[in-house]
């Protein structure tokens, strides 16, 4: 099976390119059913994005977070951003449509699909002009990941099967992260439980290609000072690797 290269992923491509990889998040309510978006609107929220220099945004659809199909639409229609689609994706007609309301990547939970569907959806998104974003818990599970080398390959340092309550544990994503590089993904991308700048630098700094903060941004209410203490944070690293 051939696919066309990679620029024809605007997604994956942002993201590769960007010098913060944070993927920000639209999200209504987080995972105990808090608003998180209070008298902001999304085009306010796109804006505060876009000015911060976010390479994506995530948009999230799933009725657990308050989402809804429209929201897709209407983000895609403020921005020019590559959006990925959060939501439980398990057919291909899903994939067409996330396409068509203006999404350039769709969430796979590897959880929650069998293997033939995992190979089925990815072959789809590769067809449709979308990017995988195959997100993972263990290591068995990336054993279903078909075209690992084409899609964006996320570790979830939360349950989805309970909501993604809780913290969530970041020493996941560590021990993870090899088995995840090994498989070829251009962009392995550590997902959920990312409290601070300080945690999302030193999880850039361990290897990752790229992150998704959703509901810590969405509280801090200033991603321009978020990412530029990312950056901050990640230059002071460098300092200290110098003078040892």
């Amino acid at each position: 099976m051939t696919h066309r290269n990679r620029t024809d992923f605007p997604f994956l491509e942002a993201l590769l390119a960007a010098p913060t990889p944070v993927v920000t998040e639209v999200k209504r309510l987080d995972s105990h059913g808090y608003n998180l978006l209070g008298s902001r609107t999304p085009v306010g929220i796109v804006d505060a994005y876009e000015a911060a220099g976010a390479p994506c945004i995530s948009v999230v659809t799933g009725r657990w977070f308050g989402g809804t199909p429209d929201l897709l639409r209407d983000v895609a229609a403020i921005t020019k951003l590559p959006l990925l689609q959060k939501d439980f994706i398990t057919r291909k007609d899903q994939v067409r449509t996330a396409k068509e309301l203006g999404a350039s990547a769709v969430l796979l939970t590897a959880a929650l699909l069998p293997r033939s569907s995992m190979r089925t959806l990815v072959t789809e998104c590769l067809l449709t002009g979308l990017t995988p974003f195959v997100e993972i818990t263990t290591e068995e599970e990336l054993e279903s990941v078909h075209h690992p080398a084409e899609c964006v390959i996320a570790v979830n340092n939360k349950d989805i099967k309970q909501r993604e309550r809780g913290r969530g544990n970041l020493n996941r994503s560590l021990d993870l992260l090899p088995a995840v590089r090994a498989t070829g993904t251009p962009c392995p991308v550590s997902a959920s439980g990312i409290d601070s700048p300080a945690t999302a630098a030193e999880l850039l700094d361990a290897g990752f290609g790229g992150l998704l903060v959703g509901t810590s941004l969405l509280r801090s209410g200033a991603p321009a000072a978020w990412f530029e203490a990312v950056a901050g944070a990640r230059e002071e690293a460098r300092k200290e690797l110098v003078l040892r």
